[in-house]
């Protein structure tokens, strides 16, 4: 995997991932997300591209899963990550609450690969779900 990151003046950075898709980072002036953000995306995608994945395999009918993501960092500079809290909303019709429960603890404990390194980095990662029936 490789990515390349450009200067583009001011705090603006345009990057661009292996797999040819840009785009453009931002420190201050609200032109892009900023980095921090970018790894709360990164995660988020991670251990939602599981829990879809294994909701699917054991036949839910998921029809939308938002995962929302909510982060403390330090105080001091480096302001690093230390909690950070997932609530998967799963919609869908007749969802089984202990498969989804059980896709989030797979997730959470075994694939999420974003996750699992950031808590190996000592940061306290906490999950939670809710379920929405949908006709």
């Amino acid at each position: 995997m490789q990515a390349k990151v450009k200067w583009d003046g001011d705090v603006r950075f345009k990057g661009t991932t292996g797999s040819g898709f840009d785009i453009t980072l931002d420190g201050e002036l609200k032109q892009g997300p900023r980095p921090m953000e970018l790894l709360l995306l990164g995660l988020g995608g991670c251990t939602s591209y599981d829990v879809i994945g294994i909701l699917k395999k054991t036949r839910q009918d998921v029809v939308d899963c938002v995962a929302e993501i909510d982060a403390e960092r330090a105080d001091e500079v480096p302001a690093v990550f230390t909690k950070i809290h997932v609530k998967f909303v799963v919609s869908g019709r007749g969802l089984n609450e202990k498969k989804v429960e059980r896709a989030v603890k797979l997730s959470a404990e075994q694939y999420c690969s974003a996750s699992l390194m950031l808590e190996k980095g000592g940061v306290e990662i906490t999950h939670s779900f809710e379920i929405v029936e949908v006709e």
